[in-house]
């Protein structure tokens, strides 16, 4: 019996079933722009980078400057106490 077929219309369901990633909008591909520049001067120290996330649970953006080497949390804004008030805030 030749199962290659059977493994091969498998493998296309799996890939079938993923999401495509969403494009990034222009807003989106400008602030990767900005990220890039910004760490390329390194504005932040040559340890350091900038990155942006979005706390989904606040709603909130959130810019956070990171040691490149350790991985370590420099600076985050807001704080972690702010985005708990706005998560508390938002699930009310």
């Amino acid at each position: 019996m030749n199962i290659s077929s059977i493994s091969s219309l498998s493998a296309s369901l799996t890939a079938a079933a993923r999401p495509a990633p969403a494009k990034p909008s222009e807003d989106q591909k400008a602030l990767l722009q900005a990220v890039k520049v910004v760490n390329s001067a390194e504005m932040f120290g040559q340890e350091n980078q900038l990155t942006f996330r979005v706390d989904r649970a606040a709603g909130i953006a959130v810019v956070r400057i990171i040691n490149r080497k350790t991985g370590e949390l420099v600076q985050e804004i807001p704080n972690e106490q702010v985005l708990k008030m706005a998560e508390e805030r938002n699930g009310r």
